[in-house]
């Protein structure tokens, strides 16, 4: 059984710099320059836009909002860290963590662990 800990470093996070990857790219930068914003590698970039990367789970459009408002934010100097973690933060809160234990077969009735 993974620990929440591990669900958010496989599924939560890889999925989270997708969409901020995609948005973006949606508002006009280059793989290069958002490699640089993100600190990661133009051929993670790559993964992400061909959707071989960060598709293990799906998000609420209130997170694909947020995300969205954090890729302007990055845009302009915002801090991608805290940015990132906002996101998963409300992705905790919306429980994405505790969809992925159900699916892998971790079912404990009014389970709060993720979200204390």
């Amino acid at each position: 059984m993974n620990q929440p800990q591990e669900l958010e470093v496989w599924y939560l996070l890889p999925t989270i710099r997708k969409e901020l990857v995609l948005s973006l790219k949606n508002l006009g930068l280059k793989n290069k320059e958002i490699s640089n914003k993100l600190g990661i590698t133009e051929s993670a970039i790559s993964q992400y836009i061909k959707n071989k990367r960060g598709n293990k789970c799906s998000l609420s459009n209130i997170i694909l909002k947020n995300i969205n408002i954090s890729a302007k934010k990055i845009i302009e100097n915002g801090n991608v860290i805290e940015e990132i973690q906002k996101n998963c933060d409300l992705a905790k809160k919306e429980k994405i963590l505790c969809k992925i234990h159900k699916e892998q077969g971790f079912n404990i009735k009014n389970c709060n662990i993720c979200i204390k």
